[in-house]
């Protein structure tokens, strides 16, 4: 699941980033609002957790903004503004839950999850492909007779990917993008030994061909 952390202190962003990066997210960091917003407009996430007091821009401005993106995520303020009438704010902006610092890191996972497991999230909570079935809830993917299959957190985003877009052929560039992250030392050469080793563990259990390789163009599933 890809998140963008906008918040301006670098010792706390350094340390949820580490955090929710080791429970298997896709984390890109932003140091202030203006700095967010780009990014919100240059690329798609599940998930967005938002400081507001940040020098340039803060997270109200970034909050009102929102609706005029292409795509929104869902939004957890985590903020060290703790009156009622701040938390009413910033819902009544745009923001779906709100949770004030200084905060026990499971409690943010639990609520990360919770917003994650909202219907607006996915078509379906469980895709079927062929003889798989992919839980986007439980992050598993295991055959009609309950074979669990081993995937690794980047091997079950692409496959998600590419399962909840069947028929779209995503390039190596949006793979890299939406399952290393932008900050990631990856490269198109790491795409393609990750789409080699999911097709392995799929070959086992599902037809083979099951992601199939569009020449100059990319990857996708039918």
């Amino acid at each position: 699941m890809k998140l963008l952390l906008v918040e301006d202190s670098r010792r706390l962003r350094e340390t949820v980033q580490r955090g929710l990066q080791a429970e298997g997210f896709t984390v890109d960091v932003a140091m202030d609002g203006a700095e967010g917003l780009t990014f919100l407009r240059t690329y798609e996430y599940e998930l967005l957790v938002l400081d507001l007091m940040m020098p340039r821009m803060d997270g109200m401005a970034v909050l009102r903004a929102l609706p005029s993106l292409p795509h929104r995520p869902k939004v957890l303020v985590l903020s060290a503004r703790d009156q009622v009438t701040d938390r009413v704010a910033a819902l009544d902006s745009g923001a779906d839950d709100y949770l004030i610092k200084p905060f026990a890191f499971d409690e943010l996972l639990a609520r990360l999850h919770a917003l994650a497991r909202r219907p607006s999230l996915a078509h379906a909570p469980v895709l079927e492909v062929g003889p798989l079935r992919i839980d986007l809830r439980a992050h598993r993917v295991a055959t009609e007779d309950e074979h669990e299959l081993p995937l690794t957190p980047r091997e079950f985003a692409l496959l998600s990917l590419l399962a909840r877009n069947r028929g779209r052929v995503f390039s190596r560039g949006e793979i890299l993008e939406r399952v290393a992250g932008s900050d990631s030392t990856a490269s198109d050469r790491s795409i393609e030994v990750l789409v080699f080793g999911l097709r392995r563990k799929l070959d086992q259990v599902a037809p083979k061909g099951l992601i199939e390789t569009r020449r100059g163009a990319g990857y996708l599933i039918q």
